[in-house]
């Protein structure tokens, strides 16, 4: 019998809901995961050796800001990150602050003999870290996006929830993301899927770079990014939940939501 996908976010997608559940339920049967993978972003068996493999790349190498996904198995990505001297943004987990991300630099942590190790971790990076607006931010050189499913030609899905999405746009519309602002992610190679399992919507962001621990896949999409915030795709949980997108819907759109 199978599980139940998500039952806080399933239901706004049901495509990509039973997209979710099968590669869950997948990666529990290969024991490709260090925990239940069902409602989270994958702790994949590997998540090092995709780490590795990721800051081998030249988008890894000539970035010195990076934006990271907050999840457990992109603590490897954000560790590296902090070793190579970057300065890493990770969002606050379900962008509860109005201050929603939180900035990280080896230097600072260093200075207040804090271990880079523990910084990388969700717990320590909050504690650690310094809450950050969008206009403290610099300009953002590589993303790094947590994903469930992912396919060869820019495809991908998170829990459901959209955070990533969300993210992604606002720093868009503040001008911390361009359109030629790389977007990756790490993954298992059972996360990977076939381009037509994985419908993308207008709101939803492309990869251009796809890592598992065995393989780099620059993907050519053929997916354009969104412009930004787009309104009418934002529900209205997402309103009462999240506290800066009323802000932001005040500051860049007069109407109510």
């Amino acid at each position: 019998m199978a599980e139940e996908s998500n039952p806080e976010w399933s239901d706004r997608d049901p495509t990509k809901d039973k997209l979710r559940t099968e590669i869950w339920s997948l990666l529990k049967e290969k024991r490709a995961a260090r925990r239940d993978p069902f409602g989270h972003i994958p702790n994949f068996i590997g998540a090092e050796q995709a780490a590795e493999r990721l800051a081998q790349l030249p988008i890894w190498q000539r970035a010195t800001v990076i934006k990271c996904n907050p999840d457990s198995p992109q603590k490897p990505v954000r560790l590296r990150a902090l070793q190579d001297g970057k300065r890493l943004y990770m969002a606050v987990p379900r962008l509860t602050s109005t201050r929603c991300f939180v900035e990280l630099t080896a230097e600072d942590l260093h200075s207040r003999n804090i271990p880079l190790k523990e910084a990388a971790t969700i717990r320590g990076a909050l504690i650690y870290g310094k809450l950050v607006s969008f206009e403290e931010m610099e300009p953002i050189d590589l993303v790094i996006a947590g994903c469930v499913a992912v396919s060869r030609n820019g495809g991908r899905t998170g829990k459901g929830a959209g955070f990533a999405d969300l993210e992604l746009a606002m720093l868009k519309q503040f001008g911390k993301v361009e359109a030629n602002t790389p977007i990756a992610t790490t993954v298992h190679s059972l996360q990977v899927v076939e381009d037509m399992q994985l419908p993308m919507r207008s709101h939803d962001w492309p990869l251009n770079w796809i890592v598992t621990p065995e393989e780099v896949i620059e993907t050519q999409t053929p997916y354009s990014q969104p412009d930004g915030l787009d309104w009418e795709a934002i529900r209205p949980d997402q309103y009462q939940k999240i506290p800066i997108l009323r802000k932001l819907r005040e500051r860049f759109d007069c109407s109510e939501p």
